[in-house]
């Protein structure tokens, strides 16, 4: 991953937010909101600047008690053939055998263990899944808000970052000074599941 991670940041996080419970009795699951989650990454070229890129295509799903922060836990998928680094041909690069191998290794995952902290920002231990190769992984996050949307939905949202050692995952060409570390920045959107009215007999 040294190449890759000059160009492209390991995935995540494929951050993957698998549950956190809601401020209820009763534990409220949540649905990623694609449109308004996002993991960006950035890395070193050469050792004289940095790359920037991003996954365009992530999914997941939490649960979130702000009662019981502790038993919150997320999952998170992210394809890995949506790396986006504003250039065609290095994308398609990244994504080959030599960095992600995203033909046979299409996804990244993160799930999550357990959580430690309060309702406003802790740690989320968990297991990444990259070309492969699973590694416990320690995220620290916060929480941005929740409540209400215009919609009649209720959402909450956190952000983390995370740093990778490509070579941890496999990854070993070598683009130069620093090019083995991918700094993950993670903008997590969950939308809350409605519950079903019971069918009438």
């Amino acid at each position: 991953m040294r190449v890759l991670s000059r160009y492209f940041i390991a995935a995540p996080v494929t951050l993957i937010l698998g549950a956190f419970c809601a401020p209820q009795a009763a534990a409220a699951s949540y649905n990623l909101d694609p449109s308004h989650s996002f993991i960006e990454f950035r890395t070193k070229h050469l050792g004289y600047s940095w790359l920037y890129g991003r996954f365009n295509r992530i999914e997941g799903s939490l649960i979130w008690d702000q009662s019981r922060p502790h038993a919150s836990k997320i999952k998170v998928k992210v394809d890995l053939t949506s790396l986006d680094s504003n250039h065609a041909e290095r994308d398609k690069h990244l994504r080959g055998d030599e960095y992600l191998d995203a033909r046979k290794y299409p996804d990244v995952e993160f799930v999550s263990s357990r959580y430690e902290g309060d309702a406003d920002s802790g740690v989320v231990y968990g297991t990444l899944t990259l070309r492969g190769v699973s590694r416990e992984l320690q995220i620290p996050v916060s929480r941005i808000g929740e409540g209400h949307d215009p919609w009649g939905g209720y959402r909450v949202g956190f952000e983390g970052k995370v740093t990778l050692d490509a070579f941890d995952y496999g990854m070993q060409y070598d683009v130069g000074p620093g090019g083995n570390v991918i700094e993950l920045f993670l903008g997590i959107e969950g939308i809350k599941k409605k519950k079903l009215a019971p069918k009438r007999r």
